[in-house]
């Protein structure tokens, strides 16, 4: 009986390493200045509204003006959104 060839098996190669990129934490340059002056500004606005009870910033607006300091304030989270 003739003898049956042996097969030789392929060395297991690793497949090729990933080169790793650089990730690039770029931000811009306007984003926390502009989050941060929207945060204080409508701090600043309830603060007023507060301290002069009612008749600053606006007096027309008179409750609304809490509404007008929280939307600065929401407007500074939205800008925050914009961080890389």
């Amino acid at each position: 009986m003739p003898k049956s060839r042996i097969r030789k098996k392929a060395d297991y190669t690793p497949p090729p390493a990933k080169q790793a990129q650089a990730i690039k934490l770029t931000s811009r340059g306007w984003v926390a200045p502009v989050m941060l002056a929207m945060f204080i500004i409508g701090l600043a606005w309830i603060v007023v509204f507060y301290v002069t009870d009612g008749s600053l910033p606006i007096n027309a607006l008179n409750n609304w003006n809490i509404v007008v300091g929280f939307g600065f304030i929401a407007a500074g989270f939205g800008v925050s959104t914009q961080w890389k």
